[in-house]
């Protein structure tokens, strides 16, 4: 119970005749006589009042909230009593999420039901948890309020931002063009896909000869496999401590990987790829083998929504040479990190040489607005000339090392965090349709 300032106002004549009974007796006998029906006007307040039980609460959202944008969550507030209620709800988000309106008001008549509705911008992936409800709510004289936590407490899970998905999907439904890769034809050949099973010819090659289906028949059985189109995707994502520099927004620089990872991998597996993705720090994070299929893509979302970046160097050379050893299929191989020196660089350089020899690398790095900024502004002052200086030897040094790269057979990539996603999967189709894969 919490008095209202309007009890105080009713209370305060109370005091002025307690005050007065030094002078005048039967003032302090007035005294005790209204405060007695203070009292009893209070009592009938919580008399009237509906009990706390009669309020339900329940508050709806996804199950996956997405990060970087306004999530909607709504609180459903039932008044399972006769009376009439206006009340103000507080609703305890996660400390992680920038909330539109963390203090609402309603109202719900007798028996009736209140739908409160405010957002929540999750400003990091992972895992979080929503706590209890606080409701206040007046007395019917309006002289107290009551005050109720309603158990609510609730998990939920910030996922990276894959709205981009539903623009690739509605081109690849419309088969927008064959020549991107975005849809297969069949074409017999040498290949590894099984296409079907028929009879020996003096044209086929005596490796080809299926001897179970041989044995069957009672006559030479040949295999006919489709010329192999399904290329293999693998994203690789640093999550050292130079990604978790924020780029372009609120978003990280290993969030941005993230998502566009995950768009990458959507697009490829829409077109009938493989796609996979290893993450590394100073050691080798998690490692998800290509597959196909639309379960991948699942797998990939669950094993990247909470991945956090470690503040450590990151171990490029360690990486990428444990992904030669786990994978030799000849692949794209996407590796999202950031560089900032030559001497830093230079195992990744020397990794992604090799790397060359079977694979073909592409090294994405998100260029930092920030930068490019104080680059091309007139210096004004002396702080502005050093500032300057700076970042013309950041970006300086920043084109050395992807001028390094591509000296070795890599491929690059150095674009703005908005951009990055729809860019690599530009890179990925423009390739398919060269047949560089």
């Amino acid at each position: 119970m919490i008095p209202t300032f309007r009890l105080l106002l009713l209370a305060l004549p109370a005091a002025l005749f307690a005050g007065a009974s030094a002078q005048v007796p039967a003032a302090g006998v007035a005294a005790l006589g209204y405060l007695l029906i203070v009292v009893m006007c209070v009592v009938l307040d919580i008399v009237l009042t509906p009990r706390t039980a009669a309020l339900e609460v329940e508050r709806i959202h996804d199950a996956r909230l997405t990060i970087g944008i306004d999530n909607p969550v709504t609180l459903l507030i039932a008044n399972t009593s006769p009376r009439p209620l206006h009340f103000q709800v507080r609703d305890a988000c996660p400390a992680a999420f920038v909330a539109s309106d963390p203090l609402l008001s309603g109202a719900a008549a007798g028996f009736g039901l209140c739908e409160l509705r405010y957002t929540v911008r999750p400003l990091r992936r992972g895992d979080y948890t929503f706590g209890d409800v606080a409701l206040r709510y007046g007395g019917v004289l309006g002289l107290v309020d009551r005050q109720i936590r309603v158990a609510a407490a609730a998990g939920v899970k910030v996922y990276p931002d894959v709205r981009d998905t539903r623009r690739y999907d509605v081109l690849l439904r419309r088969n927008a063009a064959i020549e991107n890769g975005l849809r297969r034809t069949r074409q017999a050949g040498a290949g590894s896909d099984f296409a079907r099973l028929r009879e020996y010819t003096t044209d086929d090659e005596f490796r080809r000869i299926n001897w179970k289906a041989t044995a069957r028949r009672g006559v030479p059985i040949a295999t006919e496999f489709d010329i192999e189109r399904s290329r293999h995707i693998l994203t690789v994502i640093d999550t050292g401590r130079l990604m978790a520099a924020p780029v372009g927004g609120a978003l990280t620089r290993l969030d941005h990987a993230v998502n566009a990872a995950l768009l990458l991998a959507y697009v490829a597996l829409q077109s009938g790829d493989h796609a996979g993705a290893l993450t590394f720090a100073d050691e080798v994070g998690m490692f998800l083998a290509p597959r196909r299929g639309r379960p991948q893509f699942t797998r990939l979302l669950d094993a990247l929504y909470n991945v956090q970046p470690a503040p450590v160097e990151a171990d490029s050379g360690r990486a990428l040479a444990y992904l030669e050893r786990m994978h030799r299929r000849r692949s794209l191989v996407v590796i999202f990190t950031e560089v900032v020196t030559l001497d830093a660089a230079r195992p990744l350089i020397a990794q992604i040489g090799l790397l060359a020899r079977r694979h073909v690398p592409l090294c994405v790095v998100l260029a930092d607005p920030e930068t490019t900024r104080l680059a091309a502004t007139p210096p004004t002052s002396s702080t502005a000339l050093y500032e300057r200086t700076v970042a013309d030897r950041l970006l300086d040094e920043r084109r050395t090392i992807l001028d390094t790269m591509r000296r070795g057979g890599a491929l690059t990539l150095d674009v703005p965090a908005d951009r990055v996603g729809p860019e690599v999967i530009d890179t990925y189709r423009a390739l398919k349709r060269r047949g560089a894969l």
